[in-house]
């Protein structure tokens, strides 16, 4: 049987080893934290442009996809939907031209006004 100060030794020693893991992980969850903010700060290079929408190229709404309109500012899934339908209602009507020439042509689709086309004009191309 362990007599009571080499209890109270390990005790001691246990107490201690916590206290250092304790401290480890704060000096961790301290250099993690300094990192992530960091990481924040200079990946966000974008900071002078208007809008956080960042396209590899201009997107065509006469046949784009509505994953791809979605990232346009202002342009949820709702209005981009609209897009896709107006276009494709379109085509029925008139399959030789395409159902937008310019960035105004978009305002015939419900919900989307010279605001919205202003905002995404710069990101659109017709062809």
């Amino acid at each position: 049987m362990p007599n009571n100060t080499e209890s109270n030794n390990f005790i001691r020693q246990t107490v201690a080893g916590q206290d250092r893991i304790q401290a480890l992980a704060f000096v961790i969850s301290v250099c993690m934290c300094v990192l992530s903010s960091l990481g924040f700060i200079f990946g966000s290079g974008n900071a002078g442009q208007s809008s956080g929408v960042e396209l590899e190229s201009r997107i065509n709404p006469n046949d784009a996809p509505a994953a791809s309109l979605i990232r346009l500012p202002g342009i949820g899934t709702a209005r981009a939907l609209a897009i896709v339908a107006y276009r494709e209602n379109f085509g029925e009507k008139d399959s030789n031209n395409p159902a937008f020439r310019s960035c105004d042509d978009l305002q015939k689709v419900k919900g989307i006004g010279p605001k919205t086309v202003q905002n995404i004009s710069e990101w659109l191309k017709f062809e």
